[in-house]
């Protein structure tokens, strides 16, 4: 094929400093500045959470009564930070000065089972230091809701702190009557410990020869229903905890498919979306694996989240899939409940664990709000039997889809038009339940917010996707007579929408229906969603294609989720204005299915351009909708979830549309791959298709790409069109 247009991924000066630094594992998570600290009162979602619940709210370091002078941050692999600190300039007491930047502070952290840290200081005077140094902690033990800005009228009780030699125990208990603490050991022990509820100051006074280094160790350990078994001992060490994360990224690294390229930003990104994608994985109480959404507002299950990232990692690893749609079958809808918007067949929203959730403050026990995480169910389930040809899978699965039809046909249609709409019903349930769920989420061109139910355009294209995907599915259950009627059913939405949701105006679909079945004339994103479903003939599917990459979509570093030319308009909000990398993900898929190269490679240049001005070249969950001038990157939106679950798995789900990636009945389809911005040499090496793996090469020749076979394990079929 002809070689199109490309452009080098090239180190640009830039400031590689995140606004804050996340560690994850399991339900732990910790969120810091990059000096390493959590400040007292912070509003911006700093912390130590387990299970919605923030287990230590501030840790400050002081030496000399001084904030250390922040130097660097990194965190390796997603689970291992390193921080570099040094001193002010400080005159002591006595007159003596100790110049700035004359003792360093290395902060190593790594969470396991609880979160564990160790300083190193040295004294790079010529002459010994008395150093004091002070730990400040708290723990408010409130919950991510009330964090987040959820007004309560009253809270549990922060309870004496238990103080020993070596640490100290915080307390609270909950007004659902379960007691939550937080366990502070250190090592060596502290020179005295002062506390009070939710409130310690530890104090160490420390002697340095010079060159010498002293090692202090700290460990908090969430106990989200107890008081520490031990109180007086560290259950495992800093050295032990690193030893064992490192190895369990390693594995995890190993196990699933490698992308090798030629270009070290690409290597690295590559290595940083895998780790982040272990990191995200949370294993909860019902044994149950699935992704979380995003740090730190929305580390918990999440059904739509976890369903789109599932797509998007397919050709990653297949097991995300797989765990993420036996959890949601475990909790999938059952009966009519209208606080939590749960409908039999109905696939959850969001499933939280804290204390406001336990005292049903709010409904998320789970939370059924979401027009859209049904069909997505069904998609990833085809989706998944393509790659995996895992017919014991699906038969596991089979009921869960019936349940998922079954909400279509009886309950997601609320007024028998065909087309699947919502309508809140909880007192504190989504006004808007589609992808942009924000309040002001779905606006009309006068920036009026539109009377529902409201159909929304994309919903109608997933259910298109969704009803023949379900026929397919079927007909391997050998359902054949039901799978016809599915198939009629969607022949029959699609009809019917291209006569709805199509705007002759201005040849684009509108962005929904509302109430009265009146167009919601917006020009937005979500029209572009209905590529990759394939309910658009050619002829519209190009005009849409090309709409999206004009200007008043196209910002330079990706598509915006509205038109500049809109009334509601802004490049700052959150679904108004904004660049989402999976809404562009997306996008790009279905101008792979299309087979619109030129968009889809100038697409890609955009979203890996604006790569290299995020920390660790990860996207975060948005950025803002400004438009791309000179040298200057993009504008970051200044509470973005990073990482973010499908803004992570976006990478790969991007590679593959470029890579031309399909698979269907255990063959591999490559069609008219191309190679990522600023590569000449892609491998892919351990692609699961089917019971088998490959090695597939990618590169440059005489004008184009090409792609070979390198080696193939358990009966792989692969077919290659260039």
């Amino acid at each position: 094929m002809p070689e199109l247009p490309h452009t080098e991924l090239r180190i640009v000066p830039r400031d590689f400093q995140p606004q804050t630094e996340v560690l994850k594992e399991g339900n732990i998570f910790l969120v810091s500045l990059p000096n390493g600290e959590i400040s007292s009162g912070n509003m911006g979602g700093l912390g130590l959470y387990m299970s919605d619940t923030r287990y230590l709210s501030s840790l400050e370091l002081t030496l000399w009564g001084h904030r250390p002078v922040f130097l660097s941050t990194g965190t390796r692999d997603s689970h291992f930070a390193q921080i570099e600190l040094t001193n002010p300039e400080i005159t002591l007491p006595e007159g003596v000065t100790v110049p700035l930047q004359t003792v360093h502070l290395r902060l190593l952290r790594v969470i396991q089972d609880a979160f564990y840290q160790r300083f190193r200081i040295i004294n790079f005077n010529p002459f010994p230091l008395t150093l004091p140094l002070e730990i400040s902690l708290s723990a408010d033990f409130r919950d991510i809701f009330e964090i987040r800005g959820t007004l309560r009228e009253r809270r549990g009780e922060l309870l004496n702190p238990t103080v020993e030699k070596n640490g100290l125990i915080f307390a609270y208990r909950g007004l659902d009557n379960r007691l939550r603490s937080t366990s502070v050991v250190l090592d060596p022990p502290p020179d005295s410990i002062v506390a009070e509820p939710g409130r310690a100051l530890i104090r160490y006074q420390l002697e340095l020869q010079p060159q010498q280094k002293v090692y202090l160790y700290l460990q908090v350990r969430p106990e989200p229903d107890n008081f520490p078994k031990d109180k007086a001992m560290l259950e495992v060490s800093f050295c032990s905890a690193s030893i064992t994360q490192a190895e369990r990224y390693q594995e995890y690294r190993e196990a699933n498919t490698k992308i090798i390229t030629d270009n070290a930003i690409l290597n690295g990104m590559f290595q940083q979306a895998a780790t982040d994608l272990r990191a995200l994985q949370t294993t909860y109480d019902d044994g149950g694996m699935i992704l979380d959404a995003g740090i730190p507002w929305y580390a918990a299950p999440f059904g739509r989240d976890s369903l789109i990232t599932s797509w998007q990692t397919l050709i990653f690893d297949p097991n995300i899939a797989r765990n993420t749609l036996r959890f949601l079958a475990r909790y999938q809808g059952q009966k009519v409940d209208r606080w939590r918007e749960e409908r039999p067949g109905k696939i959850l929203h969001e499933l939280r664990f804290g204390e406001m959730a336990r005292c049903n403050e709010v409904p998320h026990t789970p939370y059924y709000g979401s027009v859209d995480s049904t069909l997505w169910f069904i998609i990833m389930l085809a989706e998944t039997y393509r790659w995996t040809q895992d017919d014991n899978f699906l038969q596991e699965m089979a009921e869960a889809l019936k349940g998922c039809l079954h909400w279509c046909r009886w309950y997601g249609d609320l007024d028998g038009d065909g087309y699947i709409e919502y309508l809140s019903e909880s007192s504190v349930g989504l006004t808007n339940q589609g992808w942009k769920d924000s309040w002001d989420g779905v606006v009309d061109a006068d920036g009026r917010i539109p009377p529902g139910p409201i159909a929304l355009v994309e919903v109608q294209a997933y259910y298109y996707l969704a009803l023949n995907d379900a026929a397919f599915l079927l007909t391997k259950l050998g359902e054949i007579n039901t799978a016809r009627r599915l198939s009629k059913r969607a022949a029959a939405l699609q009809e019917n929408f291209l006569r709805d949701f199509w705007n002759q105006g201005n040849d684009y679909p509108i962005f929904a229906l509302d109430g009265q079945k009146k167009a919601v004339t917006t020009l937005v994103s979500n029209g572009g969603h209905c590529l990759f479903t394939g309910i658009l003939p050619p002829e519209k599917a190009i005009r849409v294609a090309k709409r999206l990459m004009a200007p008043d979509f196209f910002s330079g570093w990706g598509i915006r989720t509205m038109s500049k030319d809109e009334k509601a308009y802004n490049p700052m909000s959150y679904h108004n204005g904004s660049v989402w990398p999976h809404d562009n993900a997306i996008i790009a898929a279905g101008f792979r299915r299309y087979n619109y190269l030129e968009e889809l490679t100038r697409l890609a240049e955009a979203l890996f351009a604006a790569s290299l001005f995020f920390p660790y070249n990860r996207w975060p969950e948005l950025f803002c909708g400004f438009t791309r001038r000179g040298l200057a990157g993009p504008v970051r939106y200044p509470i973005a979830c990073d990482p973010q679950a499908w803004a992570v798995g976006s990478l790969y789900s991007l590679t593959r549309s470029l890579l031309g990636l399909n698979c269907e009945g255990g063959t591999l389809y490559i069609n008219q791959p191309l190679l990522l911005p600023g590569t000449n040499e892609i491998e892919v090496r351990d692609l699961r298709v089917g019971n088998g793996k490959v090695d597939l090469a990618f590169g440059r020749d005489q004008g184009g790409t090409f792609c070979r076979v390198l080696k193939k394990e358990g009966g792989v079929r692969v077919v290659i069109e260039v």
